[in-house]
């Protein structure tokens, strides 16, 4: 299951877990996926970033830890989908907002993009609707 922080055009914000992104696209298109505050449902994915616990106390004063492994599994898998991306995907560098645009609009022809983008020009990719998430890991050299 994963967690998506969702909009709907009244701006309101809620959460909506969905077995994967296939899943959360099929229910926002079959009517769904509706606002819990006005019911809409034009609803889509808002911009939100991982949640990763870190030793803190809680409101209950209890303390919640990651430990060594668990960091080290999670960097592991996040170089994993870096790694997957950059040899899968391909690089529009510094064009990543016009490029995603274009696909998104039917301009271009479809296929699995990255590169880069302002916060700004993420921000205006996700309020039109357009799927982007931020790569984890560790940028790379793309002029190697």
């Amino acid at each position: 299951m994963i967690k998506y922080r969702l909009s709907c055009s009244q701006e309101h914000e809620f959460d909506g877990w969905f077995s994967g992104s296939d899943a959360f696209d099929a229910q926002v298109v079959g009517g769904d996926v509706a606002c819990p505050v006005c019911g809409s449902v034009d609803v889509r994915k808002a911009l939100m970033a991982p949640s990763v616990v870190t030793s803190k106390k809680s409101s209950k004063g209890k303390t919640a830890t990651v430990t060594p492994e668990a960091a080290e599994q999670v960097q592991m898998f996040m170089s994993k989908v870096r790694a997957h991306v950059e040899t899968n995907f391909d690089y529009v560098g510094d064009k990543f907002a016009d490029e995603a645009r274009r696909i998104h609009y039917g301009e271009a022809d479809e296929r699995e993009i990255y590169g880069e983008a302002t916060v700004d020009e993420a921000q205006d990719l996700v309020e039109e609707g357009v799927s982007v998430a931020a790569l984890p890991g560790t940028n790379r050299d793309k002029a190697n």
